[in-house]
């Protein structure tokens, strides 16, 4: 079981949902997900959603005009995110499963996204199996983007993954390391900082 449904049962959509309406009504800006994947590559470019979740960040860069596909393993998200954007593709799938093929789509994303602390919910122990079938997605040349808790402050759960560990499942993957910041806005990273936002190129 991943550590995320240890966490809410499986049953958190409304409620996630809900939280970021609230944050938006605010005047917070919850798109900087899209903003550095759009900075990144450009209006047109396929881009994978790896737990899409209620398809916040995957909603808005379809907006923005790219061409994308969500993958999540809670259904009650996935409630959301169809219900929220019925025309676009979300697909229920185990990250440590995941085939483009078995879903019918092909495997040459620019842009891999895995927004949310994605990697330190997996299930323990598939973080470098999940990592390479997310590297196997990309097309030569694609970006993997992703970003996550290092510390008790910006986790729910216990730190489960380092960055040398993150970064030696991307190389193991045959991704390449070409850019860290500490935020979404791409603010820079200090060694030692609770959060990073990683960009390794196929």
């Amino acid at each position: 079981m991943s550590r995320w449904q240890e966490l809410t049962g499986g049953t958190s959509g409304d409620e996630y949902a809900a939280r970021f309406e609230a944050l938006a009504r605010s005047g917070t800006d919850v798109h900087g997900e899209a903003a550095l994947c759009a900075a990144l590559v450009p209006a047109g470019a396929r881009v994978l959603d790896a737990g899409c979740g209620t398809g916040r960040v995957m909603i808005r860069l379809a907006e923005l005009g790219y061409d994308c596909v969500g993958i999540d393993l809670d259904a009650s998200m996935l409630d959301v995110a169809r219900a929220q954007a019925p025309q676009l593709p979300f697909f229920q799938v185990d990250l440590a499963e995941f085939d483009p093929a078995l879903v019918g789509i092909a495997a040459d994303f620019d842009l891999v996204v895995a927004a949310g602390n994605v990697l330190p919910l997996l299930t323990p122990g598939t973080e470098a199996t999940v990592v390479k079938r997310l590297a196997a997605a990309l097309r030569p040349g694609g970006l993997l983007v992703a970003g996550f808790g290092l510390d008790a402050a910006h986790l729910p759960v216990p730190p489960t993954i380092t960055l040398p560990e993150y970064d030696a499942c991307c190389a193991a993957a045959g991704l390449t390391l070409v850019d860290r910041f500490a935020t979404w806005d791409a603010a820079p990273y200090d060694d030692g900082g609770g959060y990073a936002v990683s960009v390794h190129r196929a």
